[in-house]
């Protein structure tokens, strides 16, 4: 797969980090560590990480076709692989199907695994984020067409950390959503649970009516932290959010 540079990234991009781009198959990333961990010994061993991340997911697939296409809670088969599981159980928790929660989960495999390496590291992948940093740091957001989008960001803390920052819109990007939400922004420890949790919600937005209901659902669930919630001119926002100026 080439790498092909997705505009929004420049939204959780860090002036203090290296970002560098990685894509094997379906996934492409954006990755920061710190300066002085960034080498091109470390590029090569992210390759083979995301490499073994994606092996046994892809090797489930093979075994079980239903875990891809399920579009609502889906039961694994009882020997499937750690990623399997999390990615079901978000899906359960959110009431969507598993696959929902894919990039998310990518993005908490890699990271945790190059935060051994990089006190700091963020990872981004199709707008979902796993995040650990030693200082206090700005998201920002991408809302499509919103007159408020790239106006406000995230501020996260040290002691938030490791934290699962995740997107889903109805107007932007190619994952499956059944809503109009121009973004649904979910926090949570859980990388996989926030982006589960992004894709249930955003499909409840069809209209500004709408912006209670889904705050209200995505507050009722365990592991969700805060959520944000676009549509056109008007934010909604639940739970432990801190928004700045952009």
């Amino acid at each position: 797969m080439d790498y092909t540079e997705r505009f929004y990234r420049q939204d959780h991009r860090q002036v203090d980090l290296v970002h560098f781009q990685l894509a094997v198959a379906e996934t492409d990333l954006d990755i920061g560590v710190r300066k002085e961990r960034f080498s091109a010994e470390l590029v090569e061993w992210v390759k083979e990480t995301i490499r073994a991340c994606r092996r046994p997911l892809e090797d489930y697939i093979q075994r079980d076709p239903g875990f891809l296409s399920a579009i609502t809670p889906y039961t694994v088969l009882p020997d499937a692989p750690l990623m399997v599981q999390t990615m079901a159980e978000a899906g359960r928790l959110a009431g969507v199907g598993p696959m929902a929660a894919v990039a998310g989960a990518v993005s908490e495999w890699v990271g945790k695994l190059i935060a051994k390496r990089s006190r700091d590291v963020i990872v981004e992948n199709g707008g979902d984020i796993f995040i650990r940093t030693s200082r206090i740091r700005k998201v920002g957001i991408f809302a499509g067409d919103s007159p408020l989008t790239n106006r406000l960001a995230i501020e996260v803390r040290p002691d938030e950390t490791p934290l699962g920052i995740c997107t889903s819109s109805g107007k932007v990007g190619p994952s499956l959503s059944f809503g109009k939400a121009d973004a649904v922004v979910v926090l949570s420890p859980s990388v996989a649970l926030a982006d589960a949790v992004a894709t249930a919600c955003g499909n409840f937005v069809q209209s500004m009516d709408d912006l209670e209901r889904a705050l209200e659902f995505a507050s009722e669930i365990i592991g969700v932290k805060g959520v944000l919630i676009i549509k056109d001119d008007r934010l909604a926002v639940w739970g432990k959010v801190k928004l700045l100026p952009m």
